[in-house]
């Protein structure tokens, strides 16, 4: 006949039994939040790991951005000096233009001049005009000089030359014969400018004109008047003189 067991050994058996699987089930449970932990970390990780390329993109992009921007800048310096040296050349032509322009200029405005103690503005041809035609008739080329201060006069007829072009002009004629021609231009400076300088020498020359052409009543009338209108002056005596020997 077969012993059954004690009803303590087998309490102690089931006690066991209990104690093995609660054992189980604990260590099941560890396994389990062990296991959750891990996969927690592995996903922070991926995540990290995603941020981080994600920051290494955009970092890379910045970057290429960044020299974009340093390449463009290079190019716009660049353009800079370039716009700069051509800015730079356009002044300095038109700044040698200009300067040129104002020589060309300078060729056509009015300067001043001073001719028997007047002063006035001539333009430069003016002037080129009048000492040509001076420096002829200085050559005791009478005839061209005559041609030359008749043009003067007939193309500047407000010239402040104008007296003294009517003075040389009758000299000319005196010294080629053309008395009567000379008294007109003599006559046309004394009634212009009576109180020039040239004028009493003038008004001396009508009377050599006159003697020249054997009017000797008028060439006395003359000369008195020089004595009269102009006193004091080498014409005067000069006048004085010659009346005295027309008597």
């Amino acid at each position: 006949m077969t012993r059954q067991p004690s009803f303590a050994i087998r309490l102690v058996a089931l006690a066991a039994g209990v104690l093995l699987s609660m054992s189980a089930q604990a260590a099941l449970f560890e396994d389990s939040d062990a296991r959750r932990a891990i996969l927690d970390l592995r996903q922070r990780l991926e995540r990290q790991g995603e941020e981080i390329q994600n920051v290494q993109r955009t970092l890379l992009q910045q970057q290429n951005q960044f020299e974009a921007l340093r390449t463009e800048a290079a190019r716009l310096r660049g353009e800079k000096e370039e716009l700069s040296q051509e800015l730079s050349k356009e002044l300095r032509r038109a700044k040698e233009q200009s300067q040129g322009m104002e020589e060309r200029l300078k060729k056509f405005e009015p300067v001043a001049v001073k001719v028997d103690g007047i002063g006035f503005m001539a333009e430069p041809n003016e002037i080129k005009a009048y000492e040509d035609a001076l420096s002829v008739f200085r050559k005791g080329d009478f005839v061209p000089a005559a041609v030359a201060f008749t043009e003067f006069i007939g193309r500047y007829p407000s010239s402040g030359y104008l007296v003294p072009s009517l003075f040389w002009l009758g000299n000319a004629q005196y010294a080629n014969r053309a008395y009567a021609i000379a008294i007109g231009h003599f006559n046309a400076l004394l009634a212009k400018a009576p109180q020039h300088l040239r004028a009493p020498e003038s008004m001396l020359s009508v009377a050599n004109c006159q003697l020249e052409l054997k009017d000797i009543k008028a060439a006395r009338k003359t000369l008195a008047d020089v004595v009269k209108t102009y006193p004091q002056t080498e014409a005067a005596l000069a006048a004085s003189e010659r009346l005295a020997k027309l008597k």
